[in-house]
């Protein structure tokens, strides 16, 4: 995948609105991860909230930002207007920055990709699915070289308890680990569906710092919106380099 430069700022209200900006409303600027949709590749485009609420990037800071489509981003954004029920979205919005996230499938591993694949240590801050997607809060400690981050499918093991069982690998590729850096992966879960079901038992193995190896269970609800409280978003400055 290729490395992607980031303009994501961790102030307050960030530079992108201010007072003198007639859009702007504390109230309603919003951080959130969400899907763009985008088959053109063009400058604006409509973005899903994984509580399907679509919106349409009407006005835009980042005027030469071209999203891939089904790409994965932390948004902020003000809310602009609010659609009536009839309408093909649900608000206009203006786009004031983003911060791309690392959009992956489920990696079929074999007997030649298992070295290369990695086995090395990370720690996980979180884990959720929301929408199709298993997305996973990740810090690993690296200098200035590339991380490898996978969710792997390993058909050489064999489970019985008729669950789906991944592997969240990281190659962490030789790097000196000089400090810590913060990454969001979100791995689309499509491809596991199947037609005479709506859900699937999922069950992610980690190796983490702190832990060793851990589990995590999930029962995968297809298109759900994400459970619990509502997450905050964070943008640390020391960004995973990861693909």
């Amino acid at each position: 995948m290729k490395r992607v430069l980031f303009f994501f700022m961790l102030i307050p209200l960030f530079t992108a609105c201010n007072d003198n900006d007639p859009d702007y409303s504390p109230d309603k600027i919003v951080t959130d991860l969400v899907t763009i949709e985008n088959p053109d590749q063009a400058t604006t485009f409509f973005m899903h909230t994984d509580d399907s609420t679509r919106l349409w990037t009407i006005a835009t800071n980042l005027k030469y930002y071209r999203p891939k489509d089904g790409q994965r981003v932390i948004a902020n954004y003000t809310l602009l207007s609010d659609k009536p029920d009839s309408a093909a979205y649900d608000h206009d919005v203006k786009l004031n920055d983003v911060y791309e996230v690392l959009t992956k499938g489920i990696f079929n591993v074999t007997t030649a990709t298992q070295d290369s694949i990695g086995n090395d240590n990370v720690y996980i801050e979180d884990m959720w699915i929301g929408n199709h997607f298993l997305n996973v809060e990740f810090v690993y400690p690296g200098g200035h070289k590339m991380h490898f981050i996978n969710l792997v499918s390993d058909t050489s093991k064999v489970y019985n308890d008729g669950k789906i069982h991944l592997e969240f690998r990281h190659n962490a590729n030789n790097d000196y680990p000089t400090y810590n850096r913060w990454g969001l992966v979100s791995f689309d879960l499509k491809s596991l569906e199947t037609q005479n079901a709506d859900t699937l038992s999922i069950v992610v193995q980690t190796k983490e710092f702190d832990m060793g190896e851990k589990t995590y269970n999930f029962t995968y609800r297809y298109g759900s919106a994400p459970a619990g409280a509502p997450r905050t978003f964070r943008i640390p400055a020391l960004k995973a380099l990861v693909e």
